[in-house]
């Protein structure tokens, strides 16, 4: 029997048998906070710039990016681990609520604060980041704690990551309890690793570390070709007495070692924008798929799809379960085998088709990244070279350009009881099939938005909005909400003689 199956729907039960699964994250718990504004000086008191804050977003950090991906594979999270008794805590506590996952195991302690990493931007640009912490290892007192909380959550999860940081949460008696009381239950251990001594995960099912952290554990080993990172993971596995590796190597995939059996996952012809984030989507889909029944191989084989499409993001953006059956049933990717290689292949470039909470959370990753989000909406019914020229020049005022679809029973509303000519699933693929567009999303269906895109521009707050030239920055619905967050409105010059209407008279043979 194969260890990764050839037909790549064999894949797609365990990815549906996900849902309803719980695993246990175990870690340092992170708040991060992007402070943005503006400069337009230099500070009279010394040579610095003086930001002038427009608004401020909050982010799960450390091992809040494994639960966001669990969450989104449908899986329900469990965490246990430390928070300050303070505001940022309980901002921590807020975001782990509304991602569904459960923090009933979350301590919060008098005398450690939360962990809260701070960026302030300004014009795209990182001009600092404050980190307020504490590293200090637990004491003794927590330490018994985490692990009665452990030995609680233990009994009702099907498998356990371990998401170190080194923020002092995963001690030496912690892990080891951890793996302990797994291991008793028949629980796989994932562990997210730390440090140069691997050994304190000893007796861990599997360890994810990426290429950098595998050379560091065996002193610097090469890890470069194919041959290096198994010669350096079957070095960590010798050392450290842990049973398995799955190591990540960015865009090259990733090399599964267990029973000295190495098989490598390697991903081709796939455009990559931020590799960021991509190891919290591997030990999360890995840990989900071990839980839904699948092995280790086959485990790796869904995280390396799950990684192909999270690299193709922005910043640190979580895997979402309907994303990954897509990519698997609709044929987006291949396998190819070849000796201990499974070389997978993007065979397209789709932008998704989101919900509004969806595109909040993208839109949120990619202005953490400084980048500029532009919106404009529209039917986009039958696609002309108007539409093409106009989007390509949104797009060439920002860096991610989402638009706004409307729903075809909005389009009805607005252009009459034979529009829409292509229903809005098909209007989305075929835009989302632009290299202009990186986000679609449909607007119109509740009877509380009139068929204006006022609401949703108000969800993603875009830094850009685009109309036609038709229009006048007072008539563009959204554009005072836009300015008044700080962003700007521009008007595109439109193609003459460019419509839907004269295209669709056209193909009647009528005149245009």
């Amino acid at each position: 029997m194969p260890l990764i199956p050839d037909d790549l729907s064999a894949l797609q039960p365990y990815v549906h048998d996900m849902a309803g699964k719980t695993v246990l994250v175990v870690g340092d718990i992170m708040l991060d906070k992007f402070v943005y504004g503006d400069v337009h000086r230099i500070s009279p008191e010394s040579p610095i710039p003086v930001l002038t804050i427009k608004r401020e977003t909050l982010m799960l950090g450390g091992s809040g990016n494994v639960l966001s991906n669990l969450a989104g594979l449908g899986v329900n999270a469990v965490i246990v681990g430390i928070i300050g008794h303070d505001a940022e805590g309980e901002a921590v506590r807020r975001l782990m609520t509304e991602r569904g996952c459960d923090t009933s195991c979350l301590l919060s302690v008098e005398n450690r604060p939360t962990t809260v990493k701070t960026r302030f931007l300004a014009s795209n640009q990182q001009l600092l980041r404050t980190d307020y912490e504490d590293v200090a290892p637990v004491v003794e007192g927590l330490e018994r704690q985490l692990i009665a909380m452990v030995g609680k959550a233990i009994p009702n999860v099907q498998a356990v990551i371990m998401s170190d940081y080194g923020k002092g949460t995963l001690t030496r008696p912690v892990i080891a309890e951890i793996i302990r009381l797994a291991h008793k239950a028949a629980i796989p251990v994932l562990v997210d690793p730390k440090g140069r001594d691997f050994s304190i995960y000893k007796g861990a099912d599997i360890v994810t570390p990426n290429r950098k952290e595998l050379a560091e554990a065996v002193d610097n080993m090469p890890t470069g070709s194919d041959d290096e990172v198994i010669a350096a993971a079957e070095e960590m596995l010798a050392r450290s007495g842990i049973k398995a590796v799955v190591a990540t190597r960015s865009q090259d995939g990733m090399t599964i070692l267990k029973d000295r059996t190495p098989i490598h996952l390697k991903t081709e012809a796939l455009e990559v924008f931020d590799v960021s984030g991509a190891g919290d989507t591997v030990i999360a889909t890995i840990a989900a798929g071990l839980a839904a029944g699948a092995n280790l191989y086959e485990a790796a084989a869904i995280a390396n799809f799950a990684a192909g499409v999270v690299v193709g993001k922005v910043g640190t953006a979580p895997i979402r379960r309907e994303e990954l059956l897509n990519v698997i049933a609709h044929g987006d990717k291949a396998i190819v085998k070849d000796g201990n290689s499974a070389v997978m292949f993007d065979r397209v470039r789709q932008a998704p088709l989101s919900s509004w909470d969806e595109a909040a959370e993208q839109v949120a990753r990619w202005r953490a990244r400084g980048l500029k989000v532009g919106f404009t909406n529209g039917c986009f019914d039958v696609l002309h070279s108007g539409h093409v020229t106009y989007l390509n020049q949104a797009r060439s005022r920002c860096d991610r350009l989402v638009v706004g679809l409307n729903c075809d029973s909005s389009v009805t509303r607005l252009k009459g009881k034979d529009r829409p000519v292509n229903d809005e699933e098909a209007r989305a693929r075929v835009l989302g099939a632009l290299g202009s567009v990186d986000l679609v999303v449909l607007f119109g269906r509740m009877p509380e938005e009139k068929d204006s895109s006022l609401d949703i521009i108000k969800k993603i707050s875009p830094d850009l909005l685009v109309k036609g030239a038709d229009y006048t920055v007072d008539k563009v619905v959204g554009a005072d909400y836009v300015i008044s967050t700080g962003g700007e409105v521009w008007l595109a010059p439109l193609e003459e003689g460019r419509s839907t209407t004269n295209t669709i008279k056209k193909m009647k043979g009528g005149a245009a």
